[in-house]
Parts: C-alpha cells; structure tokens; sequence
C-alpha cells in the first residue's frame, strides 16, 4: 500500500504573500545637444539631392555668363586682330600641311595691311568729317529755305519762309526730349540686358564645367556630336604626337575635321591627323575614342578612305543600334519578284539607315560567324528572295537539320536535312554531281556559245561539319579535311575556280571559322564574304580578308548575342562607300512562319518541283552510345578491343572506315579522348557515360530555347 494521503479538506494553513520584483524601464537616452542635431539637419539639408541640384543650376548659370563674356572677348579680340589667322596658320603648321600655312600667312598679311590703311584713314576723318557736316547743314538749310520761299508763294504769306526750318527745330526738341525720358531707364537696365545677352553666348555654347551641367549632359547621355568634342576626344586617346600636335593648334584644332554630317541613325565625320599620326594607332584605341565620345564601343566605327592620313568616324546617337529595324520588303510586299541578273536582293539597313541591296548575279557567297548569331537567318533571306525568280534552281544540304530550310522543300531540287557523317557524306557527293554540271556546261558552251543555262546555286549550311568529317570513301579518299585528296574540298574549290562562268554558284555558312573547318583557299574563293560577330581579329581576318580588316572592319568587336544579325560585308555586289572596303548590314530577320509564306508565294511561281530528298544509307547509329553498349561494365578497354566490338554490333555501319583517329574524333567532339593506360590507349566507360549525360544535357537546353 502506498504511503501517500490524499486529504479531502482544504488546507486552510494561510501560505508567504509571493514577493513580486518590479523592474523599472530603463532611462530614456539623453537627448543629443543642440549644435550636434542642428549639424545633423544642416548635413541633410546641404547634402540632399534637391539642394545640389539647386546649387549646381545657380552656379550653372552664374558661370554661363562668365563663360559668355569670355567668348566675346574673344570673338572682339579675334576681330580686331590677326589671332584668328596666327592660330589656323599654327595648326596648319602641327598638321604639317606647309601650304596651307603659307596660304594663312598671306590672308594674315593681307588682313594687317587692310587694317593699316583703315588706321591711316582715320587721320584725315576728323577734317573730311567737319567738311562734310559743314556742306550737308548748309545744303540742308538751302533746301530748307528753298521749300519755305516756295510755300511763301503758294500761300501768298511771307512768314511760310522760316516754317520748314521751324519744323525741323521742333522735330529735333521732341527727339531730345523722347532721349531724356528714355535715358533714365536705359542706363538702369543696360547693365541687365548686357549680362543676359552675355548669359545667351554661355548657355549656347555650354560654357560651364561639367560638374555644374544637367545629369543628362553629366552622363552624356544624348549628347550631341560637335567638333570640339571630337578633337577632344582625339586629344585624350593617349597617343603623344597626336596630343601635341592638337595643343600645338589651339582652338583650332578642329580643323583637322571635315564637315559632321547626318548618317542614318549617328553622324560621320573624316579627320585628318597630322603629321607623325598613323591611322592604326587611332584604330586601335577604338574604345577609349568611344568612352571619351561617350557612347559605347560598338557605337564608333574608324573606316579608312581612299585619303592619306585619314580616318573616318561612325558615331551612333546612343542606343540607336539597339532598336529593331523593321520587318524585311518581302514580307510587307506580296507582290515582290526578284531577278538573278538585274536585281538586288533587300538584304537589310547599313549604319546609315539606307536600305542594303545586295547583287547576288555570279557571286561565290561565304557567311560566317559565331553560332547562333543569325548566319543561317541571312543566309535564307537571300535564297527567299531569289526563289521568286522562277529560273533559279536549288541545291541544298542543310547539316543542322533541325527544319530551318524545310519551306524550300517544293523548290529545291535537292534537300538533304541532317547533322549526322551520312548527311555530310551525300553534301558531298551534291556538290560534286554541282562540279560535273559545271563541266557539262561548259563543254556545252564550248559546242555552242550561244547557250544560256538556268542559274544553279548550290547551298550548303554549317559547311563546317562537310570540311570536318572524318569518313572515307570506298577508294580511301576523306570526304573532309582540307588537303587535295579531301572529296568536299576539291569540289567546293572547282566549282569556285570555273562555276559563275555557267552560273553554278557555290553559297555555303559556317560557324567559328578557323584553318581546319573553312580552308583559305575556299574562303577566298569567294566573291561575297559576310561575317557575323567572332571571337578574334585573325577570325575576322578569315572570314573576310586581311584587307578589309586592316581598313577598319571589325566583326570581332560585335558583341555576341546583342549584334545578331549584323553583318560586316565586303563585296562588289553591294554598294560601300567611296575609300571603305567594307560595309556594316543590319539584316532583316524573317522568322519561320513568313519564310513559308514567301516559300509557297515562290512555289506559285514554278511549274511544280520535285525535291529528292537524302537517301538513308541504312539505319543511322548513336555512335557515342554504341561504345557505351560495347564496353558494357568494363571500366576501360583498348582502343582495339572497343572498334572490334563495334564491328561485331553492326558491321556495314562500323565497317573499315572506322579506325583508331574516326574514334578519337568521336570522343572528342563530345569533349573527351582516349587516354594511355600502361602505354596502350584505352576509353575510359565514366568518360564515355559522361559524354552522354553532357550531350543530353546540351539536347534539351537546346530545345528549350
């Protein structure tokens, strides 16, 4: 039993009061004394932004006129002296032009000499002016007196005498009068319109220091482009001979420029530098002469025309180049025909806003760039447009595959679609059944002068996967590479060699462009070269020739995903300013669903075109994944052993051609290699399965977007 009790009756036993412990709030903070809050309130007051604003507007046009009264004075002095000459003859001189220089020293001789005579007038004046004054009163007071006597007779009164010469006295008292009344305020007020008139010149010209100007003049945003801001800019560009020759100058260093003229979305101006200066040095300070314009990198352009020593400027009004620049004329105009000959295809606006009209007739075409940067977008609006012409005939190998050239099916003749070794195998054999049909032309010709052939262009897209694949052909020849046994080489060079003389035209776009994937001699076989923003100069230079680039084009300096569409072009097929190698085109983008609205407008026009489209050359095989299957849980095998077992999976795919290099390109493409182990090279199962995660991976982004 337990010893616990349980009482039934209340305990009545009274129990200790509980003891509650208040605990006070803590004191109130002393308040800060009051010299520190008024400091604090001041601080605010005179740092708030609306006070600086207020400050930087009174000082702003307090120094306007300053700045005023300063530019008076010197337009008075230049005026009235020879400074003006002395300075343009300076300038003449730093630029090492010695005939213009001689050409100011004489207007500067000419304007003392003109100024000394002026001088010596000034000492017979006061005589030939009291002669004067003395002659013309008394010829006024005859005529005077002559007027009287003739309305003394007329009004039969004597005293019409002296009334002219009294009207005359009275108009002069009432002038003298109108003086006295006016006087008061004019002297009270001169001062005041003098100091606005002064105010007026300051803020015309901006004659305050930038810390005092607006935020929008601040930050140059809006900015207008004048002539003392370009030689400004030249002054800071760090280049010493060019900095001492334009101090050397004075203000009149501007007249290293030629007029600034409105062009298209920004202005253009030729400067030409003085003597000691290289163009180069100017173009390879490309972004610090736009930071000191206050634009962006890609808002200056530096071309060099055909004049010595001579660099001209394209500055865009900033943010121009960001804004779209409307839909393409084949998609607003339904009544739209084109002419392999005579016409021009609308390919896009140059940096001028002038329409960019292209010649296509016996044009080799070559488009590069980085990917996904619109190469193939121009490319089909160039072939949209000459579909219309119903004698054009098509020959395409798109080798991405992913339905871009899909509206041509119906127009093309031939239409290959893929990205895989057997597209790129039947690309190649396209071009070469091309070069056969050249040479058939041409023997034709040669039976007969006379005759005309239907223009052929044979197109193939991201022509870099043809030049980079490693299949062989039954008699061991590659179809890539870029050597003289190379299938797709030689074709692609014979037809640029002989081909516009039949018009069969070879029109290929290619990505990234370096020595393996874009041969030289196929890229110079080329009439128009285009270039989309790359990653280097020596790309630049490849994709459109030293020349150009040497003059000042620049697709290295586009910037990717931002420039898409734009395109530097260097062909005689497109009209380029007089000196410039080059032109900057801003293409139309005709989107998927248009193109097939041109595409079907085109099928209207033809007869009815059946398009062979590529033959399956058996069942097409994951390579990457087959060598994953072949190694099955082995963690490595030789090199050997993997291309046995691919045999024995599937013979006629993984037949003779393929060796140890077809292999290795496989792994590399993928971003791995096989590696030695114990000196003999083996592939790697984690390398391979990583392979695959990583291009799954790349798959579905792709898709994504």
């Amino acid at each position: 039993m337990s010893d616990n009790v349980v009482h039934l009756h209340k305990d009545t036993t009274p129990t200790a009061p509980t003891v509650l412990t208040v605990v006070p709030d803590p004191a109130p903070p002393a308040p800060a004394p009051l010299w520190i809050r008024s400091g604090r309130a001041v601080k605010t007051a005179v740092t708030h932004e609306r006070t600086r604003t207020a400050g930087r507007a009174v000082a702003r046009h307090t120094l306007y006129v300053a700045g005023g009264a300063r530019i008076v004075a010197r337009r008075t002095w230049d005026g009235k002296t020879a400074a003006r000459y002395e300075r343009f003859m300076r300038a003449a001189e730093a630029a090492g032009n010695m005939d213009a220089a001689m050409e100011w020293e004489e207007r500067a001789q000419r304007y003392r000499d003109a100024r000394h005579r002026r001088r010596m007038d000034l000492l017979h004046s006061p005589l030939d002016a009291a002669k004067g004054l003395a002659v013309g009163t008394g010829m006024g007071i005859g005529s005077l007196v002559a007027l009287g006597i003739v309305m003394a007779i007329a009004n039969k009164d004597v005293t019409d005498v002296i009334t002219p010469i009294a009207a005359v006295i009275e108009f002069i008292n009432l002038l003298i009068t109108i003086v006295q009344v006016v006087w008061g305020p004019l002297v009270s007020l001169g001062p005041f319109l003098a100091l606005l008139a002064l105010w007026a010149v300051g803020s015309k010209q901006q004659a305050a220091p930038a810390w005092a100007m607006p935020a929008n003049v601040r930050s140059g945003e809006g900015e207008p482009i004048t002539p003392s801001i370009v030689v400004k800019a030249l002054r800071d560009l760090g280049v010493p001979a060019l900095r001492n020759a334009i101090k050397e100058m004075g203000d009149a260093g501007a007249s290293m420029l030629g007029p600034i003229r409105i062009a298209g979305c920004g202005v253009e101006v030729d400067v030409t530098l003085p003597s000691g200066v290289a163009t180069n040095e100017v173009q390879a300070k490309r972004r610090k002469l736009a930071e000191n314009l206050t634009r962006h990198e890609h808002e200056v352009f530096i071309m060099i025309p055909e004049a010595a020593r001579t660099v001209r400027l394209w500055i865009a009004d900033s943010g121009a180049l960001d804004e779209p620049i409307g839909p393409s004329p084949l998609v607003t105009d339904e009544t739209m025909t084109a002419n392999y000959k005579t016409g021009k295809a609308p390919w896009g606006q140059d940096l001028r806003g002038d329409a960019a009209m292209i010649s296509l007739y016996q044009r080799h075409l070559l488009v590069t760039g980085l990917s996904n940067q619109g190469k193939t977008a121009a490319v089909r609006a160039l072939a949209l447009w000459l579909a219309l012409d119903r004698t054009v005939q098509f020959w395409i190998a798109d080798l991405k595959g992913i339905g871009d050239w899909a509206m041509f099916d119906g127009i093309a003749e031939v239409l290959i679609e893929g990205p895989s070794d057997n597209h790129c195998i039947q690309a190649t054999e396209m071009v070469e059944d091309a070069a056969e049909e050249m040479n058939r032309r041409i023997e034709a010709r040669r039976k007969d002068p006379s005759l005309v052939f239907p223009p052929l262009i044979v197109l193939v897209d991201e022509a870099q996967k043809a030049f980079m694949c490693p299949a062989k052909g039954e008699d061991g020849r590659p179809y890539g590479g870029s050597k003289a046994t190379s299938r797709y080489f030689m074709a692609v060079r014979e037809i640029h060699n002989q081909g516009r003389a039949v018009d069969v035209l070879m029109w290929q776009g290619t990505q990234d462009p370096t020595d393996q994937n874009l041969p030289k001699l196929v890229r110079e076989g080329a009439h128009t070269r285009a270039s989309l923003v790359v990653g280097t100069e020596s790309q630049a230079a490849m994709a459109l020739g030293d020349k150009a680039v040497n003059a000042g084009a620049a697709p290295h300096l586009l910037r990717q995903g931002l420039d898409k569409g734009t395109l530097v072009v260097a062909s005689d097929g497109i009209t380029i300013p007089a000196g410039q190698p080059s032109i900057t085109v801003r293409t139309h983008f005709i989107d998927d669903e248009p193109a097939a609205e041109i595409a079907a407008r085109a099928k209207a026009l033809r007869d009815g075109v059946t398009t062979l489209r590529a033959v399956d050359h058996g069942e097409e095989r994951d390579a990457l994944a087959d060598v994953a299957a072949v190694l099955g849980d082995a963690p490595r095998l030789r090199t050997n052993e993997v291309l046995k077992r691919l045999h024995a999976l599937d013979a006629k795919a993984y037949g003779d051609q393929w060796t140890n290099d077809r292999l290795k390109a496989l792994l590399e493409e993928h971003g791995e290699e096989p590696k030695k182990s114990h000196g003999v090279m083996v592939v790697h199962r984690d390398h391979i399965l990583r392979a695959l995660a990583n291009r799954d991976a790349n798959g579905s982004a792709s898709a994504a977007e």
